[in-house]
């Protein structure tokens, strides 16, 4: 009987033991992949941080590039080149009225010299008779 509970003692231990093991597998390959995400994160905002500072250098290379005054004659221009946009857009619009004019009167032409032919064909037919 001794030797039976050592067995059950020993199953029982055993038991414990694979389900202390798997559980420790368990928590550690949670550990391993929080480990393997953080690294991840970690170059991840470090090559963000990378672009954010080229970006910060071409800001401010620009700055330079185009001082104050700059800044104002390109303003001035383009509210110049804007102005001159609504002046050719009323162009435009004027010209496309001219044409619808234009065409309408050509239709208008057209139809008279149709009937002014049909008046010269009917005298000419009305002679040879």
């Amino acid at each position: 009987m001794k030797n039976a509970v050592a067995d059950s003692r020993s199953r029982h231990d055993r038991h414990s033991r694979q389900e202390h093991d798997q559980i420790e597998a368990s928590w550690r390959e949670r550990a391993l992949n929080a480990e393997s995400e953080l690294t991840r994160t970690q170059k991840e905002v470090f090559s963000q941080r990378c672009q954010i500072g080229e970006l910060m250098g071409q800001l401010r290379d620009f700055d330079q590039m185009v001082p104050g005054e700059s800044v104002q004659h390109l303003a001035t221009e383009n509210n110049s080149l804007k102005l001159r946009v609504r002046q050719l857009t009323q162009e435009h619009r004027k010209l496309q009225e001219r044409l619808e004019g234009a065409r309408s009167n050509l239709r208008f032409a057209d139809k008279r010299i149709a009937g002014l032919e049909n008046e010269l064909l009917e005298a000419r037919g009305l002679n040879r008779r």
